[in-house]
């Protein structure tokens, strides 16, 4: 039987600002345990005190890591696992924007096209080595943020190296986290861990749509999205619904490429040989 949320432990990525910090706040105003990430440390904890004051709840905490450097990532994990006793919902949700238009292509610390790392393989790691700790507090869930904008991956130039277009990146990245959620739904079932993604809201106005040309403007609010994300995450009414993808709170149907089982494999190998996620070296 699933926990009352005040009981949970509830892990957002992307929690310092925007989207994150809505889902994060609203949360702890109904006492669960929430567990923030960032990549600056001063923001990060600033951002904590700001709901500890606002909610009254205790229960926040903060972790630091650059989703750009896969080490990064993996020591996050790490260091959830060493000290979290339970996770009760995991919401990746930190990524990044398609930029301008006409910049350039950039690259992670690893070397790979930099919003299929973000976005994408930094969800892929994580999610894969806290799958211990998932399994230990069943029934759990694991909420993916993706998008409505999504591009089929083309295998032979996943990097982008020809004929790069940020928009191009993101949709990408964001269809590979629905491709991950499918097939790890699969990999799953009756673990009591269920899996299922999400375009939250359109063209919210956070940083990510505020820093690109690619739109005309906003349209929708970060309350919206925000109550979407916190649907799945803890909503009675999901409970065993696995391997789902949804366009705000109603189920959805994401791009071809997504129910392709052949394209689910090829992605799962890829994933695994650019994150070794079982090195543990």
């Amino acid at each position: 039987m699933t926990q009352p949320v005040e009981n949970q432990t509830i892990l957002i990525t992307g929690a310092t600002d925007g989207l994150g910090k809505k889902v994060a706040l609203d949360l702890a105003a109904r006492k669960a345990g929430v567990i923030l990430h960032g990549r600056s440390p001063e923001k990060g904890w600033a951002v904590v005190e700001e709901i500890r004051k606002a909610t009254g709840n205790r229960k926040i905490g903060y972790y630091n890591a650059d989703f750009s450097s896969l080490d990064e990532v993996k020591a996050l994990a790490g260091k959830i696992r060493a000290d979290q006793n339970r996770l009760d919902v995991l919401i990746n949700n930190a990524g990044i924007g398609p930029g301008p238009a006409g910049s350039g292509r950039e690259e992670s610390r690893d070397g790979y096209e930099l919003r299929f790392a973000v976005n994408y393989l930094a969800t892929f790691l994580p999610t894969r080595l806290l799958l211990p700790l998932l399994r230990d507090s069943a029934p759990s869930r694991i909420v993916n943020v993706a998008s409505a904008g999504q591009q089929s991956i083309d295998f032979d130039d996943v990097m982008l190296e020809n004929g790069y277009n940020g928009l191009r990146a993101y949709r990408q990245s964001k269809l590979a986290m629905i491709m991950f959620t499918f097939d790890l739904a699969g990999q799953l079932k009756d673990s009591g861990i269920t899996v299922n993604c999400l375009h939250p809201a359109t063209l919210m106005p956070t940083s990510m749509v505020l820093e690109t040309d690619y739109f005309a403007g906003t349209m929708d609010t970060v309350a919206q999205g925000a109550e979407a994300v916190e649907y799945l995450a803890a909503s009675a009414e999901l409970d065993g619904v696995s391997g789902a993808y949804f366009n705000g709170k109603m189920r959805a149907e994401a791009m071809p490429q997504a129910y392709d089982r052949e394209a689910l494999r090829k992605l799962r190998e890829l994933s695994r040989r650019l994150t070794r996620p079982d090195d543990t070296a």
